[in-house]
Parts: structure tokens; C-alpha cells; sequence
């Protein structure tokens, strides 16, 4: 079993993963990242330049709980063990009440953010019971704010931050922790053009976000468990 910390990052090559990754291969921890855009694999690979005995990368669906099942213990089996699962998977909808929300539109926005995290965190925990852990969860300013026009990703991002509760409390008796993080919109190229006229100067940044899951997934953090941490500095939305 290698002595090295591991770290699994379902959706590790999106805007935060992207900054957090060298984050964590600079503090000596072997990653596994899952993706679904080649192109963004293969920018993440050719930065950060590491064999497989350092970063595995993978395409998976996370909404698909036996692909994601099966990455999380590929994961383990190569490193020997993970220390720090860090779920990034997410996307967002709004512009409709309640009453124009479709079915669809519903289930896409639980598949993305609360199955994803659900999948990943139930694949991770069983290998993380025997040394220090880190469950590090994506929730939403606006899981605990609720603006209109948007409630199928508020309601799912509120069961995010119950999962990490839960589980929390769940592993009370180990050394594994468990929190979420609530950001405002992040600032991104996606969000900006999504948000086109919205104030965006005072989002926070990918880098920002990574720099608070980079100490949460650490040994320092051990006294942070089952909060909600507000990530959106001086954003309003």
C-alpha cells in the first residue's frame, strides 16, 4: 500500500478542478479524475505531465452509480487507499418557476448535482474508514438563499447540504469528515456567457474555491465537519 495521500475528483477537469488538481499534486497527493469532455482531459494531462502511477483519468457518467462505483475502486485498488473524495459534478438551470418546471428539467438538475454527489460519496466512504478522510461537497449559495425562477437546482443543491450532513454525523466515530461548500455563481467563461448581463466583478473565481477544498483536504482541517461553508466572498447572487 502507497504511503502517498490519494485524492478522487469526480468532475476534476471542470473550471475549479482545473485549479485545484496542481493544488494536490504539489502536497504529494496521487489523483483520480473523472471527465467527460476529451478536451478538457487532455489540457488537464498535458499540464500537469504525470504517469498513471500519479494521476489516473477517467471518462465516467457520475450519474451512473455502477460507472462511478467501479472508477472510486479502480481508484483505490491502483493508490491502496483514498484520503479525499471532492465531488465537483454540477450544472445549472434556471429561468422557470415552479409551475413551468418540467419533469425533465427536474430530474436533470437532481441527476447533475445531488445524484453525482450521492453516487460518489457512497463509492468513496467505504474506503476511507480505516485513516484520516475528507468528503468534500459542492452546494450552492442558493441552496440556503432560494432566488426565484431556478427551484429544481435550489432543491438540489438543499439536498447536498443534507448529504454532507449526514454522512457527517454518519462518521462521527472515524477520522473522516464530511462538508459543503456554498458558492455564489463562480466566475467562469460558462457562467458569463449563461449570465451575460449580470455583475459578475465580485464572483468568485475557480482559483478561490479550489484554494478552500485544498485545506479542507487536509490533515489541518480535522476540526471542520458537517458545516456549510460560505465561499462567495462579496457576490450578491
Amino acid at each position: 500500500m502507497s504511503d502517498s495521500k490519494v485524492a478522487v475528483i469526480p468532475g476534476g477537469t471542470g473550471s475549479v478542478g482545473r485549479c485545484l488538481v496542481p493544488l494536490l499534486i504539489d502536497r504529494g497527493f496521487n489523483v483520480a479524475v473523472t471527465y467527460l469532455l476529451p478536451e478538457e482531459a487532455n489540457a488537464l494531462e498535458e499540464r500537469l505531465d504525470l504517469d498513471e502511477d500519479r494521476l489516473i483519468m477517467r471518462r465516467v457518467d457520475v450519474t451512473d452509480a455502477e460507472a462511478t462505483t467501479a472508477f472510486v475502486n479502480e481508484a483505490a485498488e491502483a493508490f491502496g487507499k483514498i484520503n479525499v473524495m471532492a465531488s465537483l459534478v454540477g450544472g445549472w438551470a434556471g429561468g422557470r418557476d415552479v409551475s413551468e418546471t418540467s419533469d425533465v428539467r427536474l430530474e436533470r438538475m437532481l441527476d447533475m448535482n445531488l445524484r453525482t454527489a450521492w453516487n460518489a460519496t457512497r463509492a468513496a466512504i467505504p474506503h476511507m474508514s480505516k485513516h484520516w478522510g475528507r468528503i468534500i461537497l459542492m452546494g450552492s449559495k442558493h441552496a440556503v438563499d432560494t432566488p426565484a425562477g431556478q427551484a429544481a437546482y435550489n432543491i438540489a443543491k438543499a439536498g447536498v447540504l443534507a448529504l454532507a450532513k449526514s454522512v457527517a454525523v454518519e462518521l462521527l466515530d472515524t477520522e473522516t469528515t464530511c462538508n459543503a461548500l456554498l458558492p455564489s455563481v463562480i466566475n467562469t467563461d460558462a457562467t458569463r456567457a449563461a449570465l451575460p448581463y449580470a455583475e459578475y466583478v465580485n464572483w468568485p473565481q475557480p482559483d478561490d474555491i479550489a484554494q478552500v477544498i485544498d485545506f479542507l483536504a487536509s490533515e489541518r482541517s480535522k476540526v471542520v465537519n458537517g458545516s456549510y461553508l460560505p465561499v462567495w466572498g462579496s457576490a450578491l447572487i
